[in-house]
């Protein structure tokens, strides 16, 4: 008798051996039709696995994050056998899931077309129709390699050999076969929901000094009506791109001169240094003190921080006297470094140390987007050095904070606790401490979080604020990070109550993470139309005629000494353009409109973006009106 049992704790007797899915069907045939696949004993399987001794299971239905995940995953074999159908000499290479969908690496004879794509999807389609099974077999490493030079598949052979295994799982569908781990849906039929998005060069391996290669990327869903939301949110996106807008409200640049490292123009500061002013003045009731370390420091540093070892490729390096140096990639270092300047008591802790700090990472050209991912960027950094007493209290206030911030721009979020990577500094011992502390806050707090077991930081666990903006999109900005481990390897202390040296905690964290990246997602949050507090310029006064223009220049002042970011538009023009332009591309949140009537009676009339509607106000309350609008309206 096999017995199984479920994540509930139920347990479920088998007479005989059987599939998944038949397991599944056993349950409930709607549960049947939704399966995906299952994990046994811990253990990713196909649907068409063979149950035939007793263990643990839990049934991946196509809702699931990990079904979408195997439906993408076929997608992306559906989407090579269609290529080599179509285009028989192209040479298959790598095709992996990725958020929304999936991409296939091809080495063809020419470079795809948009028409290329359309093929493909057609082909597809047909592949679907035709329902192959997905069969999974296993040969000898060996065996494999000779199958796939014989079919000229070189790159399979190269993955084979750097493998290292013994054995290997194919995966077969139809005529096509490819090299894979797995998990795969039942059958091509399967396949509901798909689109083909786009083409692009990818080097093999991300290495430049190989060939480029083709990528193709997809996206696919459990339902149509999941693709055809995403679709339409994509097309909300395009609208909204942060690159375009950018231009078009002139706020930023990238230049042939510069990739990666963004120009940002008067507007774009103004925003920039708005984001920059509310975190200061949150920052400073809470205790923290600014500083500012140096943009570059000697290669020991990175040695002792581990930098050296575990991030060297990111890093830009300069020789200095004969001395190796690096541009810092993180602010963390130079924050020890500063803590380390003075001696500090029991009493001194919580020392809380923020900082505005630019770094550099190197990106390849080709991962290289707007604001959102560059080579050089601004890091809103916080590093608390507390006692193991005071991780709780001090999680909990940022946790707040963020809250708080996040609240006011009208983002949603969720909460993910990334814990102990492969590649890690520290013994297992601290890693466990770490990651107790984290659990102990959110859980203290009553927060749901999901748990992603390998995806800390090299140095510490870290919780991972996940925002949700306007159109559905989830972005990752926060970030608090727990370390037990840099203040060991820096030989950091503080005088207990008992007159001993003690080794203080350090917790890492950037709200904002990086201020860039941050612009541009609230670039398209907003759509450009930010909200009064928050936009650069937040009235344009338009005149009617040029009798209105001194009037207009004592109003301009009068606002600028409240405090109001206001620009004078006196262009001889028609004012409908003037209104259009103010209330269609720029997006100003306030127009203000003077003619002879506002003059003679000391008023403006008002109208708001996206609004034909308008109303005649004084002077003195447009004024207070505006000023009231300023005041960041944080909900506590």
């Amino acid at each position: 008798m096999i017995e199984m049992i479920l994540p509930d704790g139920s347990k479920r007797q088998l007479e005989n051996p059987m599939t998944v899915v038949e397991f599944a069907k056993s349950i409930g045939s709607s549960l049947g039709k939704a399966t995906v696949g299952a994990i046994i004993d811990g253990v990713q399987v196909d649907p068409s696995h063979i149950i035939d001794k007793s263990g643990t299971i839990e049934i991946i239905t196509n809702t699931s994050e990990k079904g979408i995940e195997i439906i993408r995953h076929s997608a992306a074999h559906i989407m090579a056998q269609a290529v080599q159908r179509l285009f028989p000499n192209t040479k298959v290479t790598i095709g992996p899931v990725i958020e929304n969908g999936f991409f296939y690496d091809f080495d063809p004879e020419k470079s795809f077309t948009e028409e290329d794509l359309a093929k493909i999807e057609e082909e597809m389609t047909k592949i679907v129709k035709e329902n192959y099974e997905f069969k999974r077999s296993e040969m000898t490493a060996e065996e494999a390699k000779k199958f796939f030079a014989e079919k000229g598949e070189t790159y399979k052979v190269e993955i084979i050999e750097d493998l290292g295994v013994d054995k290997v799982s194919i995966y077969q569908q139809g005529e096509f076969i490819d090299l894979c781990r797995g998990t795969h849906i039942p059958s091509t039929g399967y396949l509901k929901a798909f689109k083909l998005m786009s083409t692009a060069g990818a080097y093999w391996r991300g290495d430049s000094n190989n060939k480029m290669l083709q990528r193709i990327y997809g996206v696919a869903f459990a339902t149509k009506k999941e693709l055809d939301d995403y679709l339409t949110m994509m097309e909300e996106a395009e609208k909204r791109d942060h690159r375009k807008l950018g231009k078009q409200l002139d706020l930023f640049f990238v230049d042939e001169h510069g990739p990666g490292f963004p120009f940002f123009m008067p507007k774009g500061v103004e925003l920039f240094n708005k984001l920059q002013e509310i975190w200061r003045v949150e920052h400073k009731k809470r205790g923290y003190q600014e500083i500012k370390t140096p943009i570059m420091l000697d290669k020991e540093l990175w040695e002792i921080s581990g930098h050296w070892f575990n991030y060297r490729e990111n890093m830009y390096t300069s020789t200095i006297d004969e001395k190796e140096y690096a541009i810092k990639p993180m602010n963390c270092p130079g924050s020890i470094i500063a803590y380390k300047n003075n001696l500090h008591s029991y009493k001194d802790l919580p020392l809380k140390y923020g900082e505005m700090g630019l770094v550099h990472r190197h990106e390849f050209s080709g991962a290289l987007h707007g604001l959102m991912r560059v080579r050089a960027f601004t890091q809103d950094d916080a590093h608390v050095f507390c006692t193991k007493e005071q991780i709780e209290e001090q999680i909990i206030e940022i946790i707040d904070l963020y809250d708080k911030f996040y609240t006011v721009f009208g983002f949603e979020y969720h909460i993910e606790l990334s814990t102990k990577p492969d590649k890690a500094i520290g013994s297992d011992e601290i890693w466990e401490m770490a990651e107790a502390n984290l659990k102990s806050a959110l859980e203290h707090k009553g927060i749901n979080y999901k748990l992603n077991p390998g995806d800390g930081a090299f140095y510490g666990p870290k919780i991972d604020f996940k925002m949700k903006d306007s159109i559905g999109r989830i972005w990752q900005c926060g970030t608090i990070q727990l370390d037990f481990n840099l203040p060991a390897r820096f030989e950091m202390s503080y005088i207990g109550a008992d007159g001993e040296k003690h080794e203080p905690v350090m917790i890492h964290r950037a709200m904002y993470g990086s201020m860039e990246r941050f612009m541009g997602i609230l670039i398209e949050h907003y759509a450009g139309a930010f909200p009064t507090w928050l936009a650069p310029v937040q009235a344009r006064i338009l005149t009617i005629s040029d009798e209105q223009v001194p009037f207009a220049k004592e109003l301009f002042t009068k606002l600028q000494d409240a405090g109001i970011r206001v620009e004078l538009d006196t262009r001889v023009e028609k004012i409908g353009y003037k209104i259009r332009e103010a209330n269609g591309d720029q997006k100003i949140p306030v127009q203000l409109i003077i003619g002879k009537n506002e003059v003679a009676n000391n008023e403006v009339n008002v109208r708001r973006f996206g609004s034909q509607d308008s109303k005649n106000v004084s002077v003195d309350e447009i004024i207070e009106t505006l000023k009231q609008e300023s005041v960041v309206p944080f909900s506590k």
